[in-house]
């Protein structure tokens, strides 16, 4: 089995039935990372892996913490993943400065070593870009559903609101590398 079958199969069997929601979020997201595949080359596969499985976190069976990124890295850990998918998961969209609010940054740091930026950038754009129905949307957009989803002042509506700047700066880096890739038509 190739790595984005186990990840779409141990996604689905964690999400689709209790969270059936997170696993339409995480099909969008998984998309988005398909179409960075020509911006990616040989780290398409691996970004459309930890795609599927960012929000695992999430699922009943795993929350530990009640932090998605950590439970769902520390579960990847223990199955034997790919060390890059883990340390995606366990860093996507700015998941340190969430981490900080609930004070769990130093944990995140000391477990796990951050990935590529070209590659968190493109994880963040793919989360940021994907409804939570999983169709496709702008960061803004997705930002204020957040917001209001979760409410300003929660510890979810103040890391989203701090980490904003730094989505759309991530955004805005993967939609210039798109751009410059069709112009080239050669991957980076």
């Amino acid at each position: 089995m190739g790595l984005n079958e186990w990840a779409h199969s141990l996604s689905e069997s964690l999400l689709s039935e209790p969270l059936p929601q997170r696993w339409a979020h995480s099909l969008g997201v998984a998309k988005r990372a398909r179409a960075l595949a020509p911006v990616l080359g040989e780290d398409a596969e691996l970004l459309e892996a930890a795609a599927v499985l960012h929000d695992i976190g999430y699922s009943p069976a795993l929350a530990v913490t009640g932090f998605h990124p950590l439970d769902g890295a520390r579960f990847l850990r223990k199955q034997g993943a790919n060390e890059r998918v883990i340390r995606l998961v366990a860093h996507h969209s700015c998941a340190l400065l969430e981490a900080e609010e609930r004070g769990l940054r130093e944990e995140l740091e000391r477990e796990f070593e951050l990935e590529r930026t070209e590659l968190v950038d493109a994880l963040v754009f793919c989360d940021m870009t994907t409804t939570p129905d999983g169709m496709e949307t702008t960061p803004s957009e997705r930002l204020d559903e957040i917001v209001k989803r979760y409410g300003p002042d929660t510890i979810v509506g103040r890391f989203i609101q701090r980490a904003a700047p730094e989505i759309h700066a991530a955004a805005d880096r993967v939609q210039g590398r798109v751009a410059l890739v069709r112009s080239t038509d050669q991957p980076m």
